[in-house]
Parts: C-alpha cells; structure tokens; sequence
C-alpha cells in the first residue's frame, strides 16, 4: 500500500517536488493538457509526461480523465461514436505503450454535481450536494435519456475496449457516478449502487477491468441488501477490481444530501476501511480528493492535502505494524 498525489493538467516541478517531499511515491494526473491530434493523445507526449514525473524519482501510476469530448458520443449513443471508439482505442493503446498502467475514466456525460458549498470545522468551506434543489436544473443535453440506453451504450463500449486492455495489458477502472442518485440534467446515474457496480462487471469479466475506487462516493451509496462500505470494499478486493482508491471522507450515507469532511471527520471509519484494504492483500495507492478549502490555502490545496497525505500514511503505518 502507497500513498500519492493527483493533479489537474501538467505537472509541474513545483508540485512534483512537494509531492516527493511529502513522501509520496505515486502521481496521477487528472486529465493532463496535452498535444490532442482529432481526440487523440499521441504516444510521445505520453511519454515525455511519464518520464518527467520519474525524473523526480516518483512513478506515473495512473492517468484519469481524457476530455470528455473524446467519448461523450460513446457514452450517449451519439452520431460520432463510431469515430470516437476508434480514436478512444489508439489513446489507450498510447497510455499502455506509454508504460501507464491504468486509466481511470467515468460514465458521467454531465460531469460531478455540486450545489451551494459549506462551512465546516474552523470555517474551513467544503463542497455539498442536495437533491431537491439539483432537481430543478434544467437537461444538460438534447432529451431525456432512460437508464437501459445508458447500459446498453456501455455494454457496446465494454465489449470493443475490454479486448483491446487485455492485449495492451492496461487495467481500466470506471469512477462512481457523482453524486450517486438517479439522474441529474436528463442522465441517468448508472454507477449509483453497489448492484450496479456488480452488474456492470460482469458484463466482460475481465482482470483488466474495474473500479477507480472514489470511496467517498462509494459511502454515500444505499445498499439494497443493508451492506456497508467495509464489506464492499471487502468484496472488490477478494475479486481484485480495485485499482486505486480515492481516500475520502463524507458527512453521511446519503447520496441525496451529504457534504465534504475533513479526512478525519466524516461519517465513514477510516482506520476500519485501511485495516480492510490492508487484511486483503490492497496493493496499490492511494490518494488524497476534495480537501476542504483552508485558511489562506493554494487553489490547489497544499495545507490540505499535506493534512490528508500525512493522515494516510499514518493509517498505513498504524494497520501494517499492527499485522492481520
């Protein structure tokens, strides 16, 4: 079990020698800027973004995001999907030939949702979500779209790109959807619930597919059979489909209101969720996401996520000296 740091676009030295600094091994990068040739992400780039980050002694471990402009037909059925699965094929082969291990996407044509943020623990502000009023926004595209064209749009992905990860050998993970309820701007959430996450592999089971494993997202879900975070995490892992995971806290168990916590004041026990990745046999990093906004704090968030790292390498430390 590792810890690293995730960022938005091109890593520069400065956040590369403070994630070193800080003790992280591992970097992720959330959709890079990068060269885009008719949505695709050219081999070169990949790796002169790979051996960048190594050049500071830390490992590119996982890319996350390509705009979504480069599948949102893919994922809506749209008339370009043909041309976006065949462009969406080359990038990934480019990430696996890159030396990238894994790509961590979603199956969110609208994004996250967030409504009126949060004043939270020494007025630190956090990002929330309430349903009701999410409700009263208006289609984020053309129609109205039903939950099976959304599963069958994924089925049609799942079958074309699963294949190709095999050969290349890159694992694809999907993010939950966020927030987990229904629907939001006309599209259905299918990545909602722990059974969806379940259906959904076994559409092509496969070592190479999985979870970008948000467990903050993930806690908020309902469970139609009562389990809790812990045994799904438990679950995922016996069946090996977590590939990394999002280290967070939230307020509550509740998709349709909930806000963000500090790492330590959440809803969710987080020495329980590291003693169960540890008892079964995690083997790959994890990463700080969506730190509280604090006192006279970067826009990225150095304090915080200098606050959530050094927690997690904490609960690393404290379960590992403890044994099973």
């Amino acid at each position: 079990m590792r810890t690293g740091f995730g960022q938005f676009n091109q890593p520069n030295d400065e956040f590369l020698i403070f994630a070193k600094q800080f003790g992280a091994t591992d970097i992720l990068l959330n959709t890079p800027s990068l060269p885009t040739n008719n949505g695709i992400w050219e081999l070169r780039d990949l790796v002169k973004l790979r051996l960048k980050i190594e050049s500071h002694g830390l490992s590119l471990s996982a890319l996350e995001n390509v705009p979504t402009s480069f599948y949102d037909h893919i994922m809506l059925n749209g008339p370009k999907r043909d041309q976006q699965i065949e462009n969406m094929i080359l990038t990934i082969k480019n990430i696996a030939r890159a030396g990238i291990k894994i790509f961590g996407y979603n199956w969110m044509p609208s994004h996250v949702w967030r409504t009126q943020p949060k004043i939270i623990r020494g007025g630190a502000t956090v990002t929330a979500f309430n349903y009701e009023q999410a409700k009263n926004f208006l289609n984020t595209h053309d129609r109205e779209y039903e939950e099976e064209e959304i599963w069958e749009n994924l089925e049609y992905w799942l079958k074309i790109i699963m294949p190709v990860a095999e050969e290349e050998k890159i694992k694809l993970g999907i993010h939950p959807c966020d927030p987990p309820v229904e629907k939001l701007g006309g599209i259905p959430n299918i990545f909602r619930s722990y059974d969806n996450y379940r259906r959904y592999l076994d559409i092509y089971p496969s070592d190479y597919c999985g979870i970008e494993f948000c467990q903050g997202t993930i806690a908020e879900m309902f469970d139609s059979k009562g389990e809790n975070i812990y045994k799904f995490i438990e679950e995922m892992l016996i069946r090996k489909k977590i590939f990394y995971v999002h280290f967070r806290n939230v307020s509550a168990p509740n998709p349709e209101s909930f806000h963000e916590e500090f790492i330590n004041t959440g809803h969710v026990d987080m020495y329980r969720a590291m003693k169960t990745y540890y008892q079964n046999d995690y083997d790959s990093f994890f990463i700080d996401d969506h730190v509280p906004s604090t006192f006279q704090d970067t826009d990225w968030g150095h304090r915080g996520r200098a606050f959530a790292n050094g927690y997690i390498q904490a609960m690393i430390e404290a379960v590992t000296k403890e044994g099973k």
